[in-house]
């Protein structure tokens, strides 16, 4: 995974800059591998290559929403799970699977965590850049707030309740619950 990121990234980067060559490479790179990535979760009566298809075409029309800063793959499997999903419901279908093959189920490894960082990201945007540093030290990173305090020269109850009204912002905003207090 390591080197297919950058490569594919670099086509999508080409093709988004108008090299119609490059981003025919994207598209065939980018097909093995949601075939791979639907052929170990699509259940019976789903068709894998439609939704290898559907998803081609889909990163294809939002190819203008791709932010270059994230990490490509990222990007285009949140499209593959989302038309997994839509798929699924679609057709009523359950996924199972046998408990050896559950493994298969998922994605790669460092693909949720960058599919997390990239929502994350996109969720957090409308904050204070201080607010948002403040988040990701104190529930992401594990700071306490004595600790993200020292790192940026603020006081204990200043990190509280500025990651307190960060919180209950993202949760107005997007349809949270009550925030806690730690």
């Amino acid at each position: 995974m390591d080197e297919i990121e950058p490569r594919l990234r670099g086509l999508m980067l080409a093709g988004l800059a108008g090299e119609a060559e490059p981003y025919r490479r994207l598209l065939d790179q980018l097909s093995g591998l949601l075939r791979a990535y639907y052929g170990r979760r699509c259940p019976p009566g789903v068709d894998a290559e439609d939704l290898v298809q559907e998803t081609l075409i889909a990163v294809h029309t939002r190819r203008a929403t791709y932010d270059a800063g994230q990490p490509f793959t990222a990007w285009a499997y949140a499209i593959a799970r989302y038309k997994l999903i839509d798929a699924l419901r679609r057709g009523r279908a359950h996924l199972r699977a046998p408990v050896e093959a559950a493994e298969a189920l998922f994605v790669a490894p460092g693909a949720d965590a960058a599919m997390a960082s990239r929502d994350l990201e996109r969720v957090m945007a409308d904050l204070p850049a201080r607010t948002q540093v403040l988040i990701r030290d104190v529930k992401v990173a594990g700071l306490s707030t004595r600790e993200a305090a020292e790192k940026h020269g603020m006081t204990e109850s200043a990190v509280k309740v500025a990651v307190h009204r960060g919180l209950k912002a993202l949760g107005a905003r997007h349809g949270g619950a009550n925030v806690d207090e730690d």
